[in-house]
């Protein structure tokens, strides 16, 4: 005689597949509706980091690269000194004026991104 199934054997939203969405068929127990789904989700799985942008052929990293003073904590593009300090300025990373203040910002300002994990 079969034991009873116990509730938490049970499941209780309709399978689906996990590459397209669509219901599964019935019958074994499976991930994905066919072939070319499990191969869709194995390819998003094991895809490569994007490859970062090179720059554009005559430009320096430096062009676009935010800068601010650790004396004064102002900030300018593509300098590397401050000119009312004459101190080095630290390098915050790529950025450029903001269209709407005029201020220096990076991008990982604008998108929130910490600047360390890039």
């Amino acid at each position: 005689m079969p034991q009873p199934t116990r509730s938490s054997d049970v499941c209780v939203t309709a399978p689906t597949c996990l590459a397209c969405g669509q219901a599964l068929p019935a019958g074994r127990s499976r991930r994905f509706c066919s072939p070319a789904c499990r191969q869709t989700a194995y390819r998003r799985r094991h895809q490569p980091a994007a490859p970062e942008a090179p720059l554009p052929a005559g430009r320096s990293r430096r062009e676009g690269t935010v800068y601010q003073c650790p004396e004064c904590e102002s900030r300018y593009l593509s300098e590397q000194w401050c000119p009312d300090c004459a101190r080095p300025c630290r390098r915050l990373g790529t950025g450029g004026t903001c269209p709407s203040c005029q201020e220096m910002i990076t991008i990982a300002e604008l998108t929130d991104q910490d600047p360390k994990e890039s």
